[in-house]
């Protein structure tokens, strides 16, 4: 029986894994040995030039100006979105008032509502958000510049994306506000799931909301927010940052390189400058940092489970 039973777990799971190595593990495996070339992504041939390509990465200003910026973007988008996320989701689940004869604990007036509302932007592709985004940071006609005319504040016109100091920080607003709804949805539903009468026991033993949601809310979901961060801030490091600096940003990826990412930058040298084994060589330095960071965000948010 011990003999069949593995021998149906070996074939029912062959088929998967070997689509996993074969589409998953493999280029990984490829991209690192590409690394140690100088293939142009072109020519069939290259030749193996050692650790060349991570001594030029090591020398490079502008990787180390996309290393801190993907650092930034791992770091912040996460810690405000989550924030973000879980405020909007209390108010919306337990932020409502008492109502005569109703539950000591309930949700706003017209919360599914607000759900569908902070929700909308998932629905959107990432290319049409960061397009109505440019066109809304156009310092001459754009939507931002021209409210503050509107209200007489025209002495006030930012550049926007066109000022270095500005423009990273005007591409994580429109991921904050492209991806805080999915974590509303996600923390309501967990939100959900936690019985009332914990929260009418903490509110009867003189808790406020506050310390409701601290020392109830969050660590009941705690899991949840871990994975959440996780996927954030991969989020981050990946495909969803590419999108918004290629589309918005001059360059793209200005201006003076204000705006590059590490992903940005392996797709420039990858196909733009034709330089296929160094752009692999900055996606081994990204894998090892996407790594490093579900690590490291894995290992600080243990804790012991709550259960309920």
């Amino acid at each position: 029986m011990q003999h069949g039973k593995y021998r149906f777990i070996v074939g029912f799971l062959a088929v998967p894994l070997g689509l996993y190595v074969l589409f998953v593990i493999w280029p990984f495996i490829q991209s690192i040995y590409y690394s140690f070339t100088d293939w142009t992504g072109l020519s069939p041939e290259f030749k193996m030039v050692g650790f060349d390509n991570y001594s030029r990465m090591l020398d490079d200003d502008v990787f180390w100006k996309s290393l801190w910026h993907s650092l930034l973007f791992a770091l912040v988008l996460p810690l405000v979105t989550i924030g973000f996320a879980l405020f909007l989701a209390f108010m919306i689940n337990v932020g409502g008032r008492r109502r005569r004869g109703g539950p000591v604990v309930s949700g706003v007036r017209g919360s599914s509502f607000y759900k569908i509302v902070y929700f909308f932007p998932q629905v959107l592709s990432i290319a049409i958000v960061a397009l109505l985004f440019a066109f809304a940071y156009n310092p001459d006609s754009g939507a931002i510049n021209s409210a503050f005319k509107a209200i007489g504040l025209d002495s006030v016109q930012p550049l926007w994306l066109g000022d270095p100091d500005l423009a990273l920080w005007c591409v994580m607003a429109v991921l904050v506000w492209s991806t805080v709804g999915f974590f509303v949805v996600l923390f309501s539903a967990g939100m959900a799931s936690i019985p009332a009468e914990l929260y009418e026991a903490a509110l009867l033993d003189g808790a406020n909301r506050v310390n409701t949601f601290f020392r109830l809310t969050l660590p009941l979901l705690w899991d949840t927010v871990q994975s959440g961060w996780v996927y954030m801030g991969i989020l981050a490091l990946g495909a969803e940052s590419f999108a918004v600096v290629q589309i918005m940003t001059t360059g793209p990826g200005g201006p003076d390189y204000s705006t590059t990412v590490m992903v940005l930058y392996v797709y420039q040298k990858a196909f733009r400058d034709g330089q296929a084994a160094y752009a692999t060589t900055i996606g081994v330095a990204l894998l090892v940092v996407t790594l490093a960071f579900a690590a490291i965000v894995m290992r600080l948010g243990r804790r012991e489970r709550l259960e309920f």
